[in-house]
């Protein structure tokens, strides 16, 4: 992405799978707004829709997989994998290959991909760490004779281009934001490596993707404003929820937990996305004022939906690795504590068995669950709104909660799975102006 902004193309960047770290790195990268496409989460009419929207203005698109070619929700179907969306979108797959400590077995492995999917395109393979010029000759000679597609280049092992990682997957955008100096580097790395003429080469026709109909144009605005939490303790937004929130009447109004001491004027409803809270709990819970607020406007009624990182906000306290405690907002009368081992991961299939902010008794939305944290109930009688299912159907235990107007639970969903869900949370907040701040 790197190398083809700086030659000048606009670059529609995707993401594969329910990620939300690698799309901002992508942002920093293009400057355009990364998109989440999902064969499981989402529709095929869905993802297509998304996919022609977000190019209409680009020169080129370029979409990251998910794990590995063919990996997704499970072992038998191709559903949720990097695969699957290259033949729904009709895109040529570059099959990166880590090489290292590899040779003439790259061939198998290559020849292997290549036939596993009869109706996949490929444009070509990309060997990942290599380890000199030699390497890489013998790589392309194991080829030969035995696989069809081309090699495009290999990139050798460069400490000086890796991002940091830690729990949930890379250091996100915000804790570790990609300098000038590093986008040229990668850049460069491209251009000294890579055939980039013969991938250019090989950018696909996308005929079929302009003809289906991208979806309604943005609504303007309207008097209903809904805070967002925006900064380095939740930042895990699939874009395509503010849209939908806005393409519904709703003004976003972003605002920071970590550093604001009150929340922005004039607000009928709050998300609270995901992210690292628990990195940040010190500085959240300095915010006494701040944290009391948003107990004061969940009390009053004000909508107020929170997903894994912004539900542990809404909890009582956080329990960090070492035991240490910090108080939160105190919404819901319950501990989260963290662990240094994963504690849950997965798509999940939702119902909703109680009228929320979000749906109806009844509605089925889609999502997914990844955290290292764990819920500790520390008072009955709060009773769950949600039955959680794990993709092959399987109830699992983890639930949703909702006190007043408040609603949280690990869940992050993807409101493309249900589009009424973001006009039902908005008109929520409307009915909230209406009948607790009109009366005031």
């Amino acid at each position: 992405m790197s190398c083809l902004v700086r030659r000048g193309l606009a670059v529609a960047p995707f993401k594969v799978g329910p990620d939300f770290i690698d799309p901002g790195h992508h942002l920093r990268i293009t400057g355009k707004t990364s998109r989440n496409l999902d064969g499981w989460m989402l529709s095929n009419t869905y993802n297509l829709k998304c996919f022609k929207k977000s190019t209409e203005k680009a020169d080129i698109a370029v979409v990251e997989g998910v794990m590995g070619l063919f990996d997704g929700y499970d072992g038998k179907s191709e559903a949720g994998s990097t695969a699957q969306m290259a033949k729904w979108l009709g895109l040529p797959v570059i099959l990166v290959v880590n090489a290292k400590s590899m040779a003439r077995s790259a061939a198998a492995l290559v020849q292997g991909f290549e036939r596993f999917d009869k109706d996949l395109r490929f444009a070509g393979i990309l060997f990942n760490n290599i380890g000199s010029k030699r390497h890489l000759k013998y790589l392309k000679e194991a080829l030969t004779d035995n696989v069809n597609m081309p090699c495009l280049g290999g990139i050798p092992h460069d400490n000086e281009i890796s991002i940091p990682e830690r729990h949930l997957g890379l250091v996100t955008r915000q804790d570790h934001p990609l300098s000038d100096e590093f986008k040229n580097r990668l850049a460069d790395t491209i251009e000294k490596d890579i055939d980039v003429k013969a991938l250019l080469d090989l950018y696909s026709n996308l005929e079929s993707i302009k003809k289906i109909d991208s979806g309604p144009a943005l609504k303007p605005a309207e008097d209903i404003r809904i805070g967002v939490a925006r900064d380095n303790a939740f930042c895990f937004y699939y874009q395509d929820n503010l849209d939908m929130l806005e393409e519904s009447g709703a003004e976003l109004v972003s605002f920071l937990p970590v550093k604001d001491n009150k929340l922005p004027e004039n607000l009928h409803g709050i998300y609270l996305g995901g992210g690292y809270p628990e990195l940040y709990a010190g500085q959240l819970s300095s915010r006494t004022h701040f944290r009391k607020q948003i107990k004061e406007k969940s009390n009053e009624g004000m909508p107020i939906y929170g997903e894994c990182g912004g539900f542990m906000y809404l909890c009582k306290e956080i329990c960090d690795t070492n035991g240490k405690i910090y108080s939160m907002t105190g919404c819901f009368p319950f501990t989260t504590s963290m662990f240094t081992k994963l504690r849950s991961l997965g798509y999940r299939k939702i119902l909703m068995v109680k009228d929320t902010v979000i749906g109806k008794t009844g509605c089925k939305i889609r999502g997914h669950e990844y955290h290292y944290s764990e819920l500790k109930k520390t008072l009955k009688g709060i009773e769950s709104v949600y039955e959680v299912f794990d993709g092959s159907g399987k109830k699992k235990e983890t639930e949703g909660y909702q006190v007043n107007q408040t609603l949280w639970s690990y869940n992050h969903l993807h409101f493309g799975s249900r589009p009424e869900a973001a006009s039902c949370f908005v008109e929520s907040c409307r009915n909230y102006k209406r009948e607790c701040i009109n009366e005031t």
